[in-house]
């Protein structure tokens, strides 16, 4: 089961929702940034389930219109195949897939003062990142998201602090011919 179809499953459990509910709550959350998630998988995602007996139509809402919006709720099933999952998450360690490592395998390619360039380009944005966490965190408060999504951004900052590091230790190394 992927990312998408637990964070859905996770959301429905605070209660039925329609589709667009559903993206509005991961889109609050950030999950684009750290879920992979692909907001137009979500309304796909919502069907194929509900065939699945993992979510069950609830109902219909709409505006005055007369177009209505699939409601969704969890099943019992649904519930148990989250709880499944999200025990499994706690434990798999996936590797984390970052354009980044490409770009340091083939540092050699590079002459000096453009290696040397693009890290000082790097590490500016990954500063300016920083700024974009705060704003996010302030966001997120400002509307009433749950505590727990700053953690989110706290473990993708720390990532950001981590590659940081590197970058401003790896500029003397440059400098010294020590890499690549």
């Amino acid at each position: 089961m992927t990312s998408t179809r637990v964070m859905i499953l996770g959301v429905l459990l605070d209660g039925p929702l329609h589709g667009y509910e559903v993206r509005k709550t991961l889109e609050l959350w950030g999950t684009q940034h750290w879920a992979n998630i692909a907001f137009g998988s979500i309304y796909h995602a919502l069907g194929k389930m509900a065939q699945e007996g993992l979510l069950e139509v609830a109902g219909d809402s709409g505006p005055a219109d007369g177009r209505g919006r699939t409601v969704y709720a969890i099943t019992p099933q649904g519930r148990a195949e989250f709880d499944r999952r999200l025990r499994e998450h706690w434990s798999e360690i996936m590797p984390i897939v970052d354009p980044f490592q490409v770009a340091l395998t083939f540092m050699d390619r590079l002459p000096k003062a453009d290696l040397l360039a693009v890290v000082q380009e790097r590490t500016e944005r990954l500063r300016a990142g920083f700024a974009s966490f705060e704003r996010a965190r302030n966001a997120k408060r400002a509307a009433d998201a749950p505590r727990h999504v700053d953690e989110c951004l706290a473990l993708s900052a720390a990532e950001y602090r981590a590659q940081l590091e590197w970058l401003e230790q790896a500029v003397a190394r440059i400098e010294r011919d020590d890499i690549p």
